[in-house]
């Protein structure tokens, strides 16, 4: 069966949307019973850019879609919605199969602040699917409360644990090293990092925290230095492969403060790679993570937060523990083996 999976680009989109559909693409395991392709709809750039692409993609699509038999469509909140919607519209009317697979952190805020109209066309959106995938028990829970489809399924995101296995380090050596990663703004909770860290090295002067990613780093490299703290905190552009590694390896516990999540790809890979979590508790974040194999903060408490940049740094044998039980459960729950054996499931439900 042939598939084409529409989405952000693999090469000209940075985000984990784009790295789950390059996951999806290259997998020995599905590729054995699927045939499937990529379709680039949208890029990172200007508004005009973005416009601009997602007129010509469609284009591009309405010349090929024809020759495939199930459309696994990625969307996230907002304008995604409203493009891939066209997408959809355009493949039930010529009788294929769908799969509409959310992946945007502020998605349920983003439709609750929808006026009716507004709902009404997301609503038929996900009526139109022949399955809708979440990223966690609790978003299906909170997704079919509101457009009350039944057709919602969990499939959790994952990652390959040999790809991450060069990362993991001695805790204890890295003990006062942190990294987050992501868009850096206010979403992701980095202004709120700043300050906990401003709060922390004055107990443990020994502190140091990484942060890469796109987005305000500007703005972010302002802040820092404006509170004299680049002795602490170092910030990057955005980082991948080799160096995104190298960082992880020089760190005990990846950090993200976020007020919005689904199911962040850099939590996973972090607990692959044997690492600590200090995060917030939203999304399915704390379906991922306990008290065993991390510390879950409220967003937009400092304090705690602080407090738990502290904890990690002086409890080693907190950090061993979790460290084991994250790469146990990266390998036997949130492999990206599990996750494409379950979507191999759903592709053929569907195409049934």
């Amino acid at each position: 069966m042939k598939v084409l999976m529409i989405g952000p680009s693999e090469t000209r989109s940075k985000g984990g949307m784009a790295a789950v559909i390059r996951g999806i693409r290259c997998s020995a395991r599905l590729s054995r019973e699927f045939q499937i392709d990529s379709f680039p709809s949208y890029i990172d750039g200007s508004l005009m850019v973005r416009f601009l692409y997602s007129g010509y993609g469609y284009l591009r699509f309405l010349l090929c879609y024809k020759k495939y038999d199930l459309f696994h469509i990625h969307t996230a909140e907002k304008g995604s919605t409203f493009r891939k919607n066209l997408y959809l519209k355009r493949v039930k009317r010529a009788g294929k199969k769908a799969i509409i697979h959310i992946h945007g952190a502020e998605y349920l805020t983003f439709y609750d602040n929808l006026n009716a109209r507004g709902k009404n066309i997301v609503d038929r959106f996900f009526g139109r699917a022949d399955l809708v995938l979440t990223l966690s028990e609790s978003w299906k829970r909170e997704l079919e409360s509101r457009v009350h489809v039944d057709t919602c399924r969990t499939l959790n995101n994952g990652v390959d644990p040999s790809e991450l296995c060069t990362a993991v380090s001695d805790v204890e050596e890295y003990r006062n090293s942190f990294l987050m990663l992501g868009r850096l703004g206010e979403r992701k909770g980095v202004y709120d990092l700043i300050e906990a860290v401003e709060t922390a090295v004055r107990s443990n002067p020994d502190l140091k925290v990484c942060v890469a990613g796109d987005g305000e780093v500007e703005q972010v490299r302002a802040l820092v230095s404006q509170k004299g703290l680049e002795q602490y905190i170092t910030v990057l552009g955005w980082i991948d492969g080799a160096e995104k590694l190298e960082r992880l390896k020089h760190a005990s516990t990846v950090v993200l403060p976020s007020y919005h999540e689904g199911l962040p790809v850099f939590i996973l890979e972090g607990m692959a790679a044997g690492k600590a979590v200090l995060s917030t508790t939203v999304g399915a974040i704390p379906e991922v993570v306990g008290p065993e194999n991390g510390i879950l903060v409220e967003p937009g408490d400092v304090s705690a937060l602080a407090q738990g940049l502290l904890r990690c740094s002086s409890d080693v044998e907190m950090l061993r523990s979790m460290s084991q039980k994250n790469r146990e459960r990266a390998e036997n729950v949130f492999s990206i083996r599990r996750m494409h054996e379950q979507l191999a499931e759903y592709y053929r439900q569907v195409l049934e």
